[in-house]
């Protein structure tokens, strides 16, 4: 297993990514470019976008629970101002948010 790059209440930053050609892509486009907070590491598994393509003999990478702040994500969401929604992320689509303790060299 690959060590978790990120802590419980790390401030993260999805990649805002759109990877061309036949990918089985598990990060959803409404949170790719959002910032959040990791509210738990959730083990480390293979790869899914690898395997849904044969490639089995990869190494297992941290998935991470990303909790976001709703009014964040959805331009216009008019609910409360405290939802929050959570979203499984592997840890390749993850950087460090700008001024977090691991976006130091």
């Amino acid at each position: 297993m690959t060590e978790a790059r990120f802590q419980v209440g790390d401030p993260v930053l999805v990649t805002s990514r759109y990877p061309t050609g036949r990918r089985h892509i598990r990060t959803p486009f409404y949170i790719r470019g959002k910032i959040g907070k990791i509210e738990r590491i959730c083990g480390a598994f293979k790869n899914p976008e690898d395997l849904a393509f044969g490639k089995y003999e990869t190494i297992r990478i941290p998935l991470y629970r990303v909790r976001f702040d709703q009014v964040e994500v959805w331009n216009d969401y008019a609910g409360n101002p405290d939802d929050t929604i959570e979203v499984e992320i592997f840890e390749h689509w993850l950087e460090p948010a700008e001024g977090s303790a691991t976006d130091a060299p």
